[in-house]
């Protein structure tokens, strides 16, 4: 799914109209419709609504929402600005609708009046949409520092007032913090940020129907993974095939006190269908290794920690779960990657070696896949003030190097040679436990080595380790999931996506 501006949003808006037989005032109600009905069927136990609109456009939509529901039966109060900014067109026609009902109270909002709604009322948030352009002020923000102080559960339409679609604004701004937030066609960047994205709550992409054939062509660097990117990507097992048929991965990291990391990424390759996964490890490691994967071959690479990484280029590597940084370690792995062309799967004290000297970066292979945290992306490339930031960094290092950046975060940003950015929006917080990028760096060696594009192992790599983490949080709550209760479900994942793939032919 493209994730377009707010400029664009308005194209695809009007090229809709002009492409089709619809008004403005008919697809505002399209999409009204599509937020009713959402509220209709997820508020069951709520039928008192408090809807505050704004004079844009966004506030047509919360007037027509309102319109609605209070058809549908719910009860409705309508609160709207008393400043001398001009309704648009389409709320004032929204508004005159509303007025033509008897029953639904419309009110001029004050942000000095102390509202009291009860613990059933929800706060409907229409008071900005996708247009805005600089923080709240006057009565809006005064409004929405009151909302926020409620406990009451609280619905934005489109986007959080106060909330811009596509940056974040400075000097702490006041945005409205809601629990669920109905956009319309695609998700916004700023929903993505750790900064911005806190203000959404659980997000919901209405299909309103906009015209595709702009979505087609028109052109953005930024995208979110979604099933149908996915099921584009997987490869279902071909019957009449053989171990040769899927690859060998080769798994080097470990180091005495951190075979643990090595265990992880090497069972994260086995359960997802490489054809032959060794691991290259210390000599400290070679038992818990072969009785915790004996379906790995063995290699040593050193006794206590790693010395040797004579690893044959037609294997796929992945480099650095547990592997430490002692100096003959480093040593070793930086004569390594003097000498290696091929491209390499790199993670944790790989990438660690790799910081203490800003020329190490020219050895990575061209093509290779790097999946840095935060802090480990500031030690390679240096500190950004916020995520937005530090997004366009790795856009400009991952084009000068040529290499793959996977930017693990909340919602884990894929950034390639070309500049172009893939979301990822699967996953929870149960993946904030140390062990967790292991699982995903024998996730993408694997998938390297089954051959998928680079692109697509990151792509179905990220994905998977992330819906595989929403399985086991079902199962085992986010609180006491581990990585190798991931690893345990990504049969799971796999049988989902086969069933999909099925009843898509």
């Amino acid at each position: 799914m493209k994730i377009f501006t707010a400029e664009q949003i308005r194209s695809w808006d009007q090229f809709t109209i002009s492409h089709e037989p619809v008004s403005s005032i008919q697809l505002m109600e399209r999409a009204s419709m599509a937020v009713a009905h959402w509220i209709s069927e997820h508020c069951k136990n709520h039928k008192k609504l408090a809807v505050f609109c704004g004079s844009g456009n966004n506030g047509g939509d919360g007037l027509a929402v309102a319109r609605i529901l209070y058809l549908k039966g719910f009860d409705i109060d309508v609160f709207i600005s008393d400043s001398k900014r001009k309704l648009s067109e389409d709320a004032s026609v929204n508004l005159k609708r509303l007025r033509d009902l008897s029953g639904i109270s419309v009110r001029k909002f004050d942000p000095d009046e102390h509202y009291s709604f009860d613990d059933k009322t929800i706060i409907v948030d229409a008071l900005f949409g996708t247009g805005l352009s600089r923080p709240l002020e006057g009565e809006y923000k005064k409004l929405v520092e009151q909302l926020n102080s409620k406990k009451n559960t609280k619905i934005s339409i489109d986007i959080p007032s106060g909330l811009s679609a596509d940056e974040m604004f400075d000097n702490n701004p006041v945005i409205l913090k809601a629990d669920y937030t109905l956009t319309f066609q695609c998700w916004k960047r700023t929903f993505l940020h750790p900064e911005t994205g806190k203000y959404t709550g659980k997000v919901e992409v209405l299909n309103i129907d906009l015209n595709k054939a702009y979505a087609d062509t028109a052109d953005t660097a930024y995208s979110v993974i979604d099933d149908q990117l996915i099921e584009s990507i997987f490869i279902p097992r071909q019957e009449f095939s053989h171990k040769g048929s899927y690859g060998k991965a080769i798994i080097a990291g470990g180091s005495y006190g951190k075979i643990g990391a090595a265990v992880l990424a090497v069972k994260s390759a086995l359960k997802t269908g490489v054809g032959l996964t060794f691991a290259l490890a210390p000599e400290c490691g070679y038992e818990i290794l072969q009785t915790s994967c004996p379906e790995a071959m063995f290699i040593k690479g050193g006794e206590h920690f790693m010395t040797n990484f004579d690893i044959d280029s037609s294997f796929t590597c992945g480099i650095g779960p547990g592997l430490g940084t002692h100096s003959d370690t480093e040593k070793s792995f930086l004569s390594f990657m003097k000498n290696y062309t091929q491209p390499l799967i790199l993670d944790a004290d790989a990438l660690n070696m790799i910081s203490k000297d800003p020329k190490n970066l020219k050895l990575i292979p061209k093509k290779s896949i790097i999946t840095p945290h935060p802090k480990e992306f500031e030690r390679l490339f240096g500190s950004t003030d916020d995520s937005f930031k530090r997004l366009e960094l790795a856009r400009e290092k991952a084009k000068k190097l040529d290499i793959y950046i996977v930017l693990k975060d909340h919602h884990t940003q894929i950034i390639t040679p070309e500049g172009n950015v893939f979301y990822n929006i699967t996953g929870n917080a149960g993946l904030a436990k140390g062990g967790s990028g292991d699982v995903l760096t024998g996730i993408l060696t694997s998938l390297s080595a089954q051959k998928y594009s680079e692109k697509h192992t990151c792509i179905l790599g990220v994905w998977l380790h992330g819906r595989a983490a929403e399985i086991a949080s079902e199962k085992h709550s986010k609180e006491s999931m581990l990585p190798t209760d991931v690893i345990d479900t990504f049969g799971s994942v796999f049988e989902e996506l086969n069933k999909k793939i099925t009843r898509n032919l």
